[in-house]
């Protein structure tokens, strides 16, 4: 998983004050829906639909998605639950300074998202079969052999060990720094067993004593911040609080269809964010964007 080209990053000059992407939670649509509005499927017997929908793995190549993801936009988190974050002034402001690169890299934090990301589930019957996204186990390794990793998920705990253990091994899982589901994330009782949107405030990790232990500098005072940390996830959303340390993928719904070289590309971002004074900086100028006609080098196949 090499081959990276540098992106280019403006200069001061050509830049134009942009506007954070993906910082609008979706909202239920309001008002009747038009008279010539599709109603939808109808509705057929239970038992020869079921027979029809592939069980475990298979789901990945003959089930579509409209069968398997819900449409309803997330409801807001209550009060109790924090509320919806914005970034600080001071996050936007040291984020909009300058990018710089490092004569060596570093190793930087990385919190990885699970479901979507690098797992999909298929058959909510079957809450522990999973299926794997191209490259995943892979990439896991390369992010723990380079970087600090640590793990954290929406999915409820039960559901993030068993996909932590379809990934990784027991010694591979003894290097990662946390292992966080949704009982990570605050949420009130109504809230944790509703479809609400989480988000994940970097804070919450950067404050963590093992994390902070981790900081090769942590012996002189060297904390994690925005400088030198990335969360990789399928939803810009929940990155809210710290907009520009969130690298985006496409959501993984096990479809053979899909790009299959999503990861190696990610690997090759990782490594430039890597040289990076301060990844805040470079994402806001560069910002992951998968190339659609990405050839895998073939000493990483």
């Amino acid at each position: 998983m090499t081959g990276y080209k540098e992106p280019a990053v403006p200069n001061e000059s050509s830049f134009r004050p942009m506007n954070i992407p993906g910082l609008t939670l979706a909202q239920p649509r309001q008002g009747d829906a038009p008279k010539n509005a599709p109603k939808g499927p109808k509705k057929k017997n239970k038992a020869a639909v079921d027979a029809k929908i592939p069980k475990g793995p298979r789901a990945m190549i003959q089930a579509p998605p409209a069968r398997r993801r819900s449409s309803s936009p997330n409801k807001i988190p209550s009060k109790a639950s924090g509320g919806v974050p914005n970034p600080t002034p001071q996050y936007m402001a040291q984020a909009n300074l300058s990018p710089e690169r490092l004569p060596q890299p570093r190793r930087i934090l990385i919190i990885m998202d699970l479901n979507g990301t690098l797992l999909y589930r298929p058959n909510k019957r079957r809450p522990f079969d999973f299926v794997e996204r191209p490259h995943a186990k892979t990439f896991m390794k390369y992010c723990l052999d380079a970087f600090h990793v640590a793990i954290w998920s929406s999915a409820r705990p039960e559901n993030v060990n068993k996909m932590v253990e379809q990934l990784l091994t027991p010694e591979q899982r003894e290097r990662v720094l946390v292992v966080w589901g949704r009982d990570s994330f605050g949420l009130s009782g109504d809230d944790y067993n509703a479809k609400v949107q989480v988000y994940k405030r970097l804070t919450t990790v950067w404050t963590n004593p093992r994390v902070r232990a981790a900081h090769p500098q942590a012996h002189k005072g060297g904390l994690w911040d925005q400088s030198n940390t990335i969360l990789v996830d399928d939803s810009l959303e929940k990155g809210r609080s710290e907009p520009f340390n969130t690298l985006t993928l496409p959501e993984f719904s096990g479809l053979s269809t899909e790009m299959p070289n999503v990861l190696p590309q990610v690997h090759d971002y990782l490594n430039e964010l890597a040289y990076q004074a301060d990844i805040s900086r470079f994402v806001r100028q560069s910002p992951f964007k998968l190339d659609p006609v990405y050839v895998l080098p073939e000493h990483a196949a």
